[in-house]
């Protein structure tokens, strides 16, 4: 008999996944300090973003119920 996979319930709080199984994320360098950056980059961080295909794979090794 085979041990079930548990999944990482840590990564599931930081990411999203959607109806499709896309992937998402939210950006990085989003908590302090952000009064130094120009309005740009602090409109484009408010955004989620897809994760790179390589990291797909690794999210999905580790969260195998999705």
């Amino acid at each position: 008999m085979m041990t079930k996979i548990k999944t990482r319930k840590s990564l599931l709080k930081r990411l999203k996944i959607t109806g499709r199984k896309k992937i998402l994320r939210r950006a990085i360098h989003q908590g302090h300090f952000n009064a130094k950056e120009s309005g740009n980059q602090t409109r484009k961080k408010r955004r989620t973003s897809k994760l790179t295909s390589v990291n797909q794979k690794r999210v999905r090794k580790a969260l195998p119920k999705i």
